[in-house]
């Protein structure tokens, strides 16, 4: 399968994306590893997918697929074990369900699933591919022999764990778990709390849980927003938006906002509502 640009689904106002028309893409090759993807959304700002594999699947860069890109990358495991390797430095990361991992541009990277069922991640990647960050950046970048390929720091052998705090901060790719993540109460309302993975110039991305029969402040930020629903049922209301303000999303649902526009969250069930978040490039 030769190499192919992703499909680049774009929105020019508030859209609720349902699962079940979510754009599908397949990619790689069979010698180096087939991934599914689920593409939300891929706008000028910022571009959010899930991916999949089957069990014992993996994906490893090619000539014509290098895994070497010009953004900063969140993945949130949602169901499975991903195992995602630097094969230049030899880190090795684990992310389970609930998990997440984050490096920015210039990390090349592997990713196995671990595990015995379908791994999905959710994938945020700022700046987008429509700036030429994916593909055609990654064949920019000096070419790593997959047969250089490492998949562990026996530099550390004799030294562990003396050298952890060393290890650490040479990381490229940093593992975020709940007690990771800078978190925040929702200043208006108290109603909902929201831990960031990352917050950079390019990409912010976090987990928002909305407590039952609650909502959030009204928001807006300077980048475009995308979101996926982890579980619950989340309505979100655009008030100025052209047409429908008023929506509901289940789980696997996604929502588009552009910059700019004002927006709320609520939760009108009597359970909690989990959902995942990007904003780019600005917040």
């Amino acid at each position: 399968m030769g190499y192919k640009p992703s499909p680049r689904p774009v929105f020019d106002r508030p859209t609720h994306i349902p699962y079940a028309g979510v754009t599908r893409h397949l990619w790689g090759e069979e010698n180096a590893g087939l991934v599914d993807d689920w593409i939300y959304a891929s706008t000028e700002s910022i571009h959010q997918i899930v991916f999949g594999m089957q069990p014992g699947g993996c994906f490893k860069h090619t000539e014509a697929f290098r895994t070497i890109f010009g953004a900063d990358e969140v993945l949130y495991v949602l169901s499975g074990t991903l195992g995602l390797a630097n094969p230049e430095t030899g880190e090795f990361c684990i992310a389970r369900e609930g998990e997440a991992l984050f490096f920015r541009k210039d990390t090349w990277h592997h990713g196995f699933n671990l595990g015995n069922e379908q791994l999905r991640v959710l994938e945020f990647f700022a700046p987008p591919p429509a700036k030429g960050t994916s593909g055609p950046y990654a064949r920019t970048k000096p070419y790593l022999e997959i047969e250089q390929s490492r998949y562990g720091q026996s530099e550390f052998i004799g030294r562990w764990p003396m050298e952890a705090e060393a290890q650490r901060k040479a990381r490229t790719i940093q593992p975020m778990r709940d007690a990771d993540l800078l978190w925040s109460l929702d200043q208006q309302t108290q109603g909902a709390y929201t831990g960031l993975y990352c917050a950079t110039d390019q990409l912010t991305v976090g987990k928002t849980t909305l407590l039952a029969g609650k909502r959030t402040g009204i928001e807006r930020h300077k980048g475009d927003e995308c979101l996926y629903v982890v579980s619950g049922t989340l309505n979100i209301h655009v008030p100025e938006a052209e047409g429908q303000v008023w929506f509901e999303l289940n789980p696997r649902d996604g929502f588009y906002i552009p910059a700019g526009t004002d927006h709320q969250y609520f939760n009108m069930s009597g359970e909690r509502v989990e959902f995942v978040f990007g904003v780019a490039p600005d917040f």
